[in-house]
């Protein structure tokens, strides 16, 4: 009787608990996975917050596309919804154009380099300029992972993808990039990719690894080859309106653990790169790693010279930040 009489005691504080609402409910979407990286730091993110404000702040994480496509979702936060939008920076470009830049063709020779990017005046300007246009960081550093392509072939070089149908974003930079590779992109949105695959529709698609794992779509193609044509990450963001209309400590917790957010999510997305590549070998997938990376980087060069509404110098100036 003592433990039952415990475990009801226990029942009613977590009843009275999830009975008290939060002053503040914000929602944050994804169109990715449960269980991939980015999801697991955003659910990272939601328990601290909550922690850290004494539970004033509830943070309610809709992986998947629940509240719809990327791009919706950002122009609902851009209206003013109390939502945190996980997004890329072909997105973010529809608002400010030079920020597509950080997810051209090969611009990074490795992960870590972005840290030089995202510390450096010219990005403090760009976010300056999306403050502009309504919109705040709360993380911008979080690594989603090399991009890379699933088909039913190995992919070693571009003449392997010459007239292939693949599925891209529906952005202007992966457009342009696979237009270059001599591919015939097809933007479909991410939800609807396993169907495309299945049917047909498109012969092949290209993501981080955790994003093919999670959608299981190795089920569709069975080689996976290590092309890493884009180095991606995500961009948390949140109305400025709405932010600023927040007691300034929620905004503090909020800026703080988003920092902890982008490092938490990097570090497991690094990691769990290697756990996939043996997940989806023991599933029968063929991982191709002896890519002519040069040979896509030469191929792709072009593509930023594709932008006229980036600013004039744009690729050149970020090149000059790496080599710092």
């Amino acid at each position: 009787m003592k433990f039952a009489n415990a475990a009801l005691v226990a029942a009613g504080f977590l009843f009275a608990g999830s009975a008290m609402a939060a002053d503040y409910t914000i929602r944050l979407a994804s169109s990715l996975s449960p269980g991939e990286p980015t999801i697991e730091a955003a659910e990272f993110f939601a328990d601290e917050v909550a922690k850290r404000t004494d539970g004033r702040v509830e943070i309610q994480v809709f992986p998947a596309q629940q509240l719809g496509s990327e791009k919706d979702v950002n122009q609902m936060m851009r209206q003013g919804a109390p939502i945190i939008s996980v997004t890329s920076s072909g997105y973010l470009s529809d608002f400010v154009p030079d920020i597509g830049v950080v997810e051209g063709p090969y611009l990074l020779d490795n992960p870590e380099q972005f840290e030089k990017i995202a510390s450096s005046d010219w990005f403090a300007s760009v976010k300056d300029q999306f403050n502009d246009k309504g919109i705040t960081f709360l993380v911008d550093d979080a690594l989603f992972g090399a991009r890379n392509i699933l088909a039913d072939k190995p992919v070693r070089s571009p003449a392997d993808v010459d007239g292939m149908t693949i599925r891209v974003p529906p952005n202007t930079v992966f457009v342009k990039t696979f237009e270059a590779m001599g591919t015939r992109p097809a933007t479909v949105e991410w939800s609807e990719v396993y169907s495309a695959l299945q049917q047909n529709v498109v012969e092949g698609a290209e993501a981080p690894l955790g994003s093919l794992w999670g959608a299981k779509l190795h089920e569709t193609r069975d080689t996976i080859s290590l092309t890493q044509h884009f180095t991606a990450f995500t961009f948390w963001v949140i109305n400025s309106d709405y932010f600023n209309s927040l007691p300034e400590d929620i905004r503090g917790v909020m800026m703080e653990v988003g920092q902890e957010t982008g490092a938490l999510a990097t570090e497991l997305t690094l990691k769990r790169d290697e756990e996939y590549k043996d997940m989806f070998r023991d599933a029968g997938v063929t991982i191709v790693d002896d890519v002519d990376i040069q040979a896509f980087r030469d191929k792709t060069a072009g593509v930023y010279g594709e932008f006229p509404n980036w600013t004039p110098g744009l690729y050149d100036q970020i090149q000059k930040i790496l080599a710092e």
